[in-house]
């Protein structure tokens, strides 16, 4: 989740055209957060927007709570349930095909982790998006290079990752994932070529801003004690 909280800012209080007051407004952009399992990230910004009631975190992956472990389209401001990798790119592709089918005007925008490209849908659907010249559909890879097993390159290295992408007739650019004015500059202008989808590979840092959890693998999906959230909040500023 730390890893692509910098983006989830930028996308939310920059980009998007959502509406906390309408959260199924028609003309909104759609979301889509591929890697399921960081909606707590999600729902902490849609919270502070005021799509739901701050209350609501206290209930959040317990029994009765309105906040499920992977993120939930029961959740207002969210479009999409997401859990096991590779999902959320072929449904913001069909989206965006639908949008433009439709004569609507809205982006589809949709954040991926490394995990998601390893899947065979996912390429499925960006070779789909390619061929259909959906450029009213973006994707943002929070490339932290760090999976369940192990390190992306040691698991399936994606590398040269952007050269794959041009040749599958992509526009494609790089940004440091947590560098948030480069972020904003890059997705300012959507899409990035006409005629094309937009692919944006941030480069992030697992688990950023905690120096016992960074680049680990350990830390990629757990729960931590009281004293290491504790430790975990003084190292972000958050106490």
């Amino acid at each position: 989740m730390l890893s692509m909280a910098e983006i989830l800012c930028v996308l939310y209080k920059r980009i998007l055209r959502v509406d906390p007051k309408r959260p199924r407004w028609d003309g909104r952009d759609r979301f889509v957060l591929s890697k399921g399992h960081g909606g707590c990230a999600v729902y902490a910004v849609l919270g502070e927007l005021g799509f739901f009631p701050k209350q609501w975190f206290e209930g959040y992956y317990r029994d009765q709570g309105k906040l499920m472990g992977h993120i939930s389209h029961y959740v207002p401001g969210v479009e999409f349930s997401t859990g096991s990798l590779g999902h959320g790119l072929p449904v913001a592709v069909g989206m965006a095909l639908a949008a433009r089918h439709a004569g609507k005007k809205h982006r589809i925008i949709c954040l991926m982790s490394d995990g998601d490209c390893n899947e065979g849908s996912t390429w499925e659907a960006l070779l789909f998006a390619a061929q259909h010249k959906l450029d009213n559909l973006t994707v943002i890879v929070d490339y932290n290079k760090v999976q369940a097993l192990g390190l992306s390159k040691d698991v399936l290295d994606l590398e040269p990752f952007a050269r794959k992408m041009e040749d599958c007739h992509w526009a494609v650019k790089e940004v440091d994932g947590h560098d948030v004015v480069a972020v904003d500059k890059a997705l300012h202008k959507l899409p990035f070529e006409q005629g094309k989808p937009s692919w944006l590979i941030c480069h992030t840092i697992k688990g950023k801003g905690v120096s016992w959890m960074e680049n680990t693998v350990s830390c990629h999906y757990g729960s931590v004690s009281d004293e290491q959230l504790a430790r975990a909040l003084s190292e972000i500023g958050a106490q």
